[in-house]
């Protein structure tokens, strides 16, 4: 077995392409570039116009390669789920969005493997507590207010029925 390189970059899920950064990076390697940009291309469409961190790892030797795709911003994974081009310029005052206890449960699934928490309620807190900055309300509510609610056991039938 030969020498293992990685080549990390951050691109457009969806939208990769033979240009910079992988393209330079992945050419000296004597790897097929235009397939690997495909295989990206289809492992990062869920994420389509978010930028997603993806690693690829090529055996120099083998020429064999394995892409790993990263997990989006929570920044990222909010505003896609809101329609939102960018949060609030003051979330203190002037709130942008709005998303269902779901939708956060749904994205802090998603966040799950790179969560401090063990659980799917504490990593919904942190998603929450990014609502709070970027000024996006939860149940219509004031973010803060569902991270009182979750805290008092108010919502937990919500995560009880996610599991």
């Amino acid at each position: 077995m030969g020498e293992e390189k990685s080549v990390n970059a951050l691109v457009v899920g969806g939208e990769a392409n033979a240009g910079p950064p992988l393209g330079p990076a992945l050419g000296p390697l004597g790897v097929n570039v235009m397939y690997i940009v495909k295989q990206i291309n289809e492992s990062t469409s869920d994420f389509k116009g978010m930028r997603v961190p993806v690693k690829v790892i090529v055996d120099t030797e083998t020429k064999e390669f394995k892409v790993e795709v990263g997990i989006p911003t929570t920044s990222a994974l909010l505003s896609k789920e809101a329609g939102l081009e960018k949060g609030s310029d003051n979330s203190k005052e002037n709130l942008v969005g709005n998303l269902s206890i779901k939708q956060i449960i749904k994205i802090a699934k998603n966040k799950m493997p790179q969560s401090y928490s063990y659980t799917i309620k504490g990593t919904a807190k942190e998603v929450i507590g990014a609502c709070v900055s970027m000024g996006i309300k939860v149940n219509d509510k004031d973010p803060r207010e569902i991270l009182k609610e979750i805290n008092s056991g108010t919502l937990d039938p919500e995560f009880v029925e996610e599991g």
